[in-house]
C-alpha cells in the first residue's frame, strides 16, 4: 500500500504533501534556546561586574539625604535608598562581589571535593572510609545552617562568609567525583594502564579525571547560581558584608520593610533572580549537550 497523503484545502483531486518535519536548526534552537538565553544573561552580568566603575552614574557610597527614597526617575534609574544613595550604581557594584563570591566558592569547592572524591575512590579501604565518613559528617548538617554558624563564629566580612560557605560546599563534589571515579576505575583502559606500570598519579590525572569532568562541569554550572543565592542570603542576615559595601543580599535587607518604596529591595532581588535563572539555563543546556542520547535526537 502506498503512504497516505495529507489532503488540505485546494483544488479537488490535488493532494498536498504532509508538512515537513522541523529543520535540524529549529530543533537545536528549541532544545538549546534557553541555554543561549542563560549564557547571554551570565555574560551580560559578568561584563557589568567588570565595567561597573566606568558605567555606574554615581559612586555607590555617595550619600545625599536630601534625595532619600526617591522613586525611579531619569536622574536615578532605580531610585535611591534610605541614605540617598543611587540604587542603580550600588546594584552594578554589588554584582562584582556577588559574582566573585559565587565563582570563588564553587570553583574552590569543586577542586577540593573532586580531589577528595577521586583519591577516596582510588585508595579504597581505610582511606576511602575515612574521607567518606568526613564527607557524611558535613552533609549531616543543613548547608545554610552550618554556613551561618561558621560565619557567625568567624565574624562579619565577605572573606569569612566565603570560607564558611567553602566548608559546606565541597562534600557534594566529593560524592559525585567518587561515584564517577569508581565507574571509570572498573573500565578496561584503567586496568591496562595499571598493567603497563603507569603510576597511580598519572592514571588519575591523565585518564580518570578527564572522563569525570562532564558531570562535574554540569554541577559547577548549576551550583553557581545556588552559591550566589546563598551568599546573598547570608548577607541578608547580616553576615555577608560590612556596610556600606554594596551587595545584593544586604540591599534587599535594607528595603525589606519599605513597602511603599518597593524599588529599594525589588531591583536587587531581580538581579539575584536573573543570575540564578541564567546559570540554571546554562547548566541544563550543558547537561543536554553532554548527553549523547539527547544530541542524537
Amino acid at each position: 500500500m502506498s503512504a497516505p497523503l495529507d489532503v488540505s484545502i485546494g483544488a479537488p483531486g490535488i493532494a498536498v504533501p504532509a508538512v515537513a518535519a522541523p529543520s535540524r536548526l529549529r530543533r537545536r534552537l528549541r532544545r538549546y534556546g534557553p541555554a543561549w538565553v542563560g549564557g547571554g544573561i551570565v555574560i551580560a552580568w559578568v561584563l557589568v561586574a567588570l565595567l561597573a566603575p566606568w558605567i555606574s552614574p554615581y559612586h555607590p557610597d555617595a550619600v545625599d539625604v536630601s534625595i532619600r527614597l526617591r522613586p525611579p526617575s531619569l536622574a536615578h534609574w532605580m531610585g535611591t535608598d534610605t541614605l540617598g544613595r543611587d540604587v542603580f550604581s550600588r546594584l552594578l557594584h554589588g554584582a562584582r562581589l556577588s559574582l566573585a563570591a559565587g565563582f570563588t566558592v564553587v570553583i574552590l569547592g569543586a577542586a577540593i571535593g573532586t580531589t577528595i572524591g577521586i583519591v577516596a575512590a582510588w585508595t579504597r579501604g581505610f582511606g576511602d572510609e575515612a574521607l567518606m565518613r568526613l564527607t557524611d559528617l558535613v552533609l549531616c548538617f543543613p548547608p545554610i545552617i552550618l554556613a551561618l554558624a561558621i560565619a557567625a563564629a568567624l565574624g562579619i566580612g565577605p572573606l569569612n562568609t566565603i570560607l564558611a560557605m567553602l566548608v559546606v560546599w565541597w562534600p557534594k563534589f566529593a560524592r559525585l567525583a567518587r561515584a564517577l571515579a569508581l565507574v571509570q576505575r572498573s573500565q578496561e583502559y584503567v586496568e591496562a594502564a595499571t598493567v603497563l606500570g603507569l603510576r597511580p598519579r598519572r592514571i588519575l590525572a591523565r585518564h580518570i579525571l578527564p572522563n569525570t569532568l562532564g558531570p562535574l562541569a554540569v554541577l559547577v554550572t548549576l551550583d553557581l547560581g545556588n552559591a550566589i543565592l546563598t551568599f546573598a542570603g547570608l548577607s541578608f542576615l547580616g553576615l555577608g558584608v560590612i556596610p556600606p559595601m554594596p551587595e545584593w543580599g544586604s540591599m534587599v535587607a535594607e528595603g525589606r520593610e519599605l513597602v511603599e518604596q518597593w524599588w529599594v529591595a525589588a531591583f536587587p532581588g531581580l538581579a539575584i533572580l536573573t543570575v540564578v535563572v541564567g546559570f540554571n539555563f546554562c547548566g541544563d543546556g550543558l547537561r543536554d549537550w553532554l548527553d549523547p542520547r539527547s544530541r542524537s535526537r
